[in-house]
Formats: C-alpha cells, structure tokens, sequence
C-alpha cells in the first residue's frame, strides 16, 4: 500500500525517521532545503536530527508547453544543465534562453530573499538535501553535482517520495537515498499528499527563521585509557569563536552559574562546551578535585577533540574557568602550543597552577567578587605571574556571586573579553580604565561600572 502524507510537516517527521547518523556524523551534518517545497520537510527533518537548516536555490527549467515537466535545471552559480532525455532539440533556442533568463531571475530573488549570508561552507560536510518529493529528478541531480563541486565528505538525497525510475538514475550521484515511499506508479508528488498547497515565501523565510536558532548536543569526550566525559556542546549559527568550561569543585557541567555565562556567551555567537572534568567516580575522591594537573590534562583532551570538529576548525579557542576550574583553565592554557587565544577565571583560584603561570600567554581575565577578600588576595599573588593579565572585582560580590546583578557582570565582562581576544570585537560600552585604591600602582582595571562605587 503507497503511503500517504498528510502534509509536507509529517512527511518530513516519517522521513526523518529513516536517517541514520552516529553522533559525530551528525555533529558534522547541514540540512540543505530545496524551497520552496522542500523547506517545511526539511524543518523537520533538521528538528529532528537537531542539525543545521539553510537552503540550496536551484530552479527547474520546465518545457515551454509544460512547466512542471522539467528539461533541465539551474543552480546558485547561474550555471544550467538540460537533460539530452528530454527531447529539447526541436525547442528554438532562443525559447530555452528566455526561459532560463526568467528562471535565473526567480533564482536570484529567492536567494536574496531566503538567506541574508552566504552559502556555508560544504567542504568535508555531511549534506543532506531534502525536497518534497522526486519526480523526473532533475533539479535533485544538478543540485547533487553543485554540491559534489563544494567537496563534502557525504551527500544524502532524503524525500519523502520519489518515482521508481527517476531514483536509480540518481542514485549515482548520491552517496546514499533515503526515500519513504519509492514506487513506479508516479504521476506527480502531489498525489501522494492530503494536502499539497504551494509553500508561501512567507512559509519559507518563517520555518528559517525558526531554525536558525542554537544547536545543543548532549556528547561524550574521549580521555586517555578509554574513558569518556559527559558535557553539552552549544553552536550558535555562525559561531565567531568557541569557549570551553572548567567548572570548580562540588561543580559539574549543570552549573547553574557557568550555564547563565555560557548562555550569554551563545547569544553573542560564541560556541561553548560545558563539560564534566571528571567521571562520577573519580569524583568521589576529593584527591582529583584538586589535582589541577589531572584535571588540566582533561581539559586539554576536551581542546583535541573540540579541534577535530568540522564546525570548530577555523575558531579561536578560549576557556572560561571558575574556582579550581581557573587552575585548570590556566595550567592547560601554559601547555606548550595550546593556542588558546584567552582566559577568563570566575573566582578562581589560579594560585593552585603558580608553577604553570609564567609560561601562560594567553590575555588572561581574572574576575573576582569585591567581597571575596581571600581570593583575592591569591588572584593579586597570580597576577605577578603572569605576562598578559587584568583583574577585574565586581562590586559587592562574594565568592559565588550570588548577588543581584553580579552575575550578569561576570556574563558581560567575560563576553566582552573573549569578544576582544577571540574574534576581535570591541564593544563601544567599555568605560574608561579604573584602578580601585587598594590596588592602585599595582594592576590595571577595566571598569563596566560607576568608579565612585569604590569610594569609602
């Protein structure tokens, strides 16, 4: 029995359920829509694999007395195919130039109007190309050619229905089709739809909108001897840069105050890894808790692995360490060739890595709350160690900064910093330098907040 979608939304959601990825191909996947009927299957397909969205403009060539009977097809670099199959010969060619001069219009608008960025990069990518469906199969065949010419790793052509014939000549241009209902009786993708309205440009740029959200992985980190930690990699679209959480003792990768830092840090386009230094057993002995050669080793495990990424390869690394985790952070960081572009400690304690500081070089950020006054102290000791460093004391703040507004600080001054030494923004909200009296002739300051708040 054929099977029968109720709309583009389900048939995306059955076909998804086709796909299998492991999870580092996955990590390494882009869904690629060919609009506008295939965007609300893709949405769903992207949805469910938890991958990227965007679209592939490529236009059907229709015949002059039939437009959805296609003869060839256009993609986004203007160049055109026509199928020898189709019997063009006895078409004047300068109907066919009229027709593709039409089609490459329609194929820039939509371009214009669909993505407000460049194709991303498909080099050693995953891609899978979706439509609504597969008919005479030409638009899925030049557009499977137009992607083979960007070099991806893979190429996955996923619909929810295809014609018998169309489908084993495609097949040799795709690494792998995934098709729910393949079958020789086709007389049009519409009829195996209830409904089968044509998808609005409002649709389009609607479900694209949605999409291009955050991606959030739950994923496991090889260490040496096998083991594996648990962490949460978040990619903003367009990630301008990547930062790696070492979270302090008693702490884990649900740290409510590193998950709010790292929060802030995604919606500024900045990647982030929050994830466990250590497994539930190692972490019943208080030992490892302050081993912060072990626990930077961890770290720099995290770093390898983050490097072989797809999505991470061509972004500057920075750390963002909390209590014990600012060691941890720091001791990784002054690991010969670790090319960490930055540092940040949140009420760290950086003086437990005193050997390993002077070989840091990495613009390190040290935040410490202005009622924490042991820590800081072992912050100022630190700071004399270090060759490229700022401390920076949030008013009012104790150790955990459990204080109204001093969170958001640390969140502000952190993204400022990895803004600054990751990508090379700088804000225009960055105030005047400040030294606090009772550092002044000692270390510099970058203030966010009124000066006068250190007045006694």
């Amino acid at each position: 029995m054929e099977t029968i979608f109720e709309d583009r939304r389900q048939a995306g959601k059955k076909l998804a359920s086709r796909i299998r990825l492991t999870e580092e191909e996955r990590l390494n996947t882009i869904v690629l829509a060919l609009p506008r009927g295939g965007v609300p299957v893709a949405y769903e397909v992207a949805r469910a694999l938890n991958c990227p969205l965007d679209v592939l403009i490529v236009r059907k060539i229709g015949h002059p007395h039939n437009d959805e009977y296609g003869i060839g097809a256009m993609t986004e670099d203007g160049s055109y195919w026509l199928n020898p199959e189709a019997s063009v010969s006895h078409i004047p060619t300068e109907t066919i130039d009229s027709i593709i001069r039409k089609e490459k219009k329609e194929l820039e608008r939509r371009i214009k109007k669909y993505r407000d960025h460049p194709l991303p990069s498909l080099t050693g990518k995953n891609v899978i190309l979706v439509d609504d469906g597969l008919a005479t199969g030409v638009t899925a065949k030049v557009a499977a050619r137009f992607v083979r010419s960007q070099m991806p790793d893979k190429i996955i052509l996923a619909v929810p229905v295809c014609a018998s014939d169309s489908a084993k000549k495609i097949r040799q241009e795709l690494d792998q089709l995934i098709c729910v209902n393949e079958t020789k009786y086709f007389l049009g993708v519409g009829m195996f739809y209830k409904k089968f309205d044509q998808t609005t440009d409002e649709e389009v740029m609607e479900l694209l909108s949605r999409s291009r959200g955050t991606q959030s992985l739950e994923i496991e980190i090889p260490n040496e001897g096998g083991i594996k930690t648990k962490g949460t990699l978040t990619v903003p679209d367009h990630a301008k840069a990547m930062v790696i959480f070492a979270h302090g003792s008693g702490s884990s990768r649900f740290s409510p105050r590193n998950q709010e830092v790292a929060n802030v840090l995604n919606k500024a386009g900045i990647a982030t890894l929050l994830f466990d230094l250590l497994t539930e057993d190692e972490a019943r002995d208080r030992h490892n808790v302050f081993d912060i050669p072990f626990l930077g080793i961890r770290l720099i495990s995290a770093t390898k692995w983050i490097r072989h990424q797809e999505f991470a390869k061509n972004l500057a690394i920075g750390y963002f360490g909390a209590s014990t985790g600012g060691a941890a952070a720091l001791w990784a960081a002054g690991e010969t060739n670790s090319n960490i572009a930055a540092v940040v400690s949140r009420g760290g304690r950086p003086d437990l890595a005193m050997d390993r500081l002077p070989q840091v070089s990495a613009p390190t950020l040290l935040i410490v709350g202005e009622e924490d006054k042991d820590v800081i102290k072992l912050n100022k000791l630190a700071f004399t160690e270090l060759k490229n460093a700022k401390i920076s004391l949030i008013p009012h703040a104790t150790h955990l900064f459990e204080e109204p507004g001093t969170l958001e600080q640390v969140s502000m001054e952190a993204t400022e910093w990895f803004l600054k030494y990751c990508v090379g923004e700088v804000s225009e909200e960055v105030t005047e330098e400040y030294i606090p009296p009772e550092f002044s002739n000692v270390l510099p300051f970058k203030r966010y907040v009124d000066p006068k708040r250190y007045e006694r």
